[in-house]
């Protein structure tokens, strides 16, 4: 898969695509209907299929502040798009002066000149342009004009309910990672770097990964769950009990995710993992004493291994 920064870095004598726009925040069961739609197209017609997405996410540019928990990385999302089948990931810079393109002007300059789209793919609630001014119905207008033509991709739902990007970071963000999962099509992940933290999981006989993570990162709810802790090169990934939350039982303040691999005993300071969370195990407790957070530890451990065994 090709990857471009910017949509005029398109080469010369680039011909004719299927294009689809999108955040693809999480590229979720939505996404890739949508992906996969626009590259069977492609294939069809004999051209090239483009997905093209924005960074930053476009929601801190217009209201700078009100940046949405991040489902995907940038670069876990560069491969998932890939995996889907797409020949190009065009990333555009999501600038102050982009935002103020009107939705004519994006069509024109982007999927005319740029990307010679011969066919668009996008959702049906699909807007574009500034102040989200461009709908499915401009879209297609602006199509018989320049001659592309206009596919609006329906909706993926299960039992009354869109799957979404809003709606999977609700369900991350209240611990239903069953949810998610279901949604995404595979267990919401997150990704850091392993740093030192207090240390007191070692004291107690459970030393954890303590994990420095994207400050946009799409979090679950305090709690401990059940995760698959996935290391770079390496083919199978470890089971984890997971502990997010402060420590209350330590007085702790900083929230944290805090990960107990589940028969390793190594050094995973400086590596960067990622974490699948498979199940919710309990909420957060505070504890009175050591013991029956021992006693407690050793329960969730049991636990996780049922889940994901």
């Amino acid at each position: 898969m090709q990857r471009w920064r910017g949509y005029d870095t398109a080469p010369g004598g680039w011909g004719r695509s299927v294009v689809t726009i999108g955040v693809f925040d999480g590229v979720h069961k939505g996404h890739q209907a949508t992906i996969g739609h626009t590259v069977a197209r492609a294939r069809e017609l004999g051209v090239q299929s483009v997905v093209v997405t924005f960074d930053p996410h476009p929601a801190e540019v217009v209201r700078p502040g009100s940046h949405p928990a991040v489902l995907t990385e940038p670069a876990r999302k560069a491969e998932l798009i890939e995996a889907l089948g797409a020949d190009v990931l065009c990333v555009v810079p999501f600038t102050p002066e982009f935002s103020r393109l009107s939705a004519e002007a994006f069509v024109h300059d982007v999927l005319v000149e740029h990307l010679h789209a011969a066919q668009v793919v996008v959702g049906d609630n699909f807007r574009f342009g500034h102040r989200a001014a461009g709908d499915v119905a401009l879209l297609e207008r602006l199509g018989r004009t320049f001659g592309f033509g206009v596919e609006a991709a329906p909706l993926v739902a299960a039992a009354g309910t869109v799957f979404s990007s809003t709606y999977i970071r609700s369900c991350v963000d209240a611990g239903d990672v069953g949810a998610a999962e279901a949604a995404l099509g595979r267990p919401h992940r997150v990704e850091g770097v392993v740093v030192r933290g207090d240390q007191r999981g070692r004291e107690l006989g459970f030393p954890t990964a303590n994990l420095l993570l994207h400050r946009y990162a799409a979090i679950p709810a305090d709690g401990v769950y059940a995760a698959r802790l996935v290391r770079r090169g390496q083919r199978e990934p470890l089971m984890a009990a997971v502990s997010v939350g402060t420590n209350p039982t330590f007085s702790g303040r900083e929230r944290r995710v805090e990960a107990y691999a589940l028969d390793f005993d190594g050094d995973l300071y400086g590596e960067r993992l990622a974490l699948d969370f498979v199940a919710h195990l309990r909420g957060q407790v505070r504890y009175d004493s050591i013991e029956p957070l021992i006693a407690q530890m050793h329960q969730d451990v049991e636990r996780t291994r049922r889940a994901l065994s």
